[in-house]
């Protein structure tokens, strides 16, 4: 598994007017909307997600959407073959913010705001 092309969306809209289709859109952080995405997508791409949400799945059954994957899992697999992708350095996980438990509506905010550049973590204390 490799990418072809890594995208700084912070640097570029990659949504932005491009006639560039892909295989697969692996969306790490979150930002960009499928409504953006699947005209980019080639016949059977495949946008693939690290924050599946419920909302994900829903809007999946009111558009054209075929193919959405993320990286919930009841299981482990998924998630020791990502782990195993980290730890190769093929990924990195890029966080953006770490609130305590406390201030979780803080956090929740600060996500809605739109601006967050990479995941937020809720610590919790031992």
């Amino acid at each position: 598994m490799g990418a072809d092309k890594i995208i700084d969306y912070t640097k570029e809209d990659f949504t932005a007017e491009s006639d560039e289709t892909y295989d697969v859109v692996f969306d790490i952080v979150g930002k960009s909307s499928y409504s953006n995405i699947k005209r980019l997508l080639k016949v059977n791409g495949v946008y693939l997600l690290s924050n599946l949400r419920i909302s994900h799945l829903l809007r999946r059954k009111r558009s054209s959407m075929k193919r959405i994957f993320g990286a919930q899992s009841e299981g482990t697999k998924d998630l020791n073959f990502l782990k195993e992708l980290i730890e190769a350095g093929k990924i990195k996980s890029v966080i953006d913010k770490y609130y305590p438990f406390e201030q979780i509506v803080e956090a929740h905010s600060y996500v809605d705001t739109g601006q967050k550049t990479g995941n937020v973590v809720i610590t919790l204390e031992k």
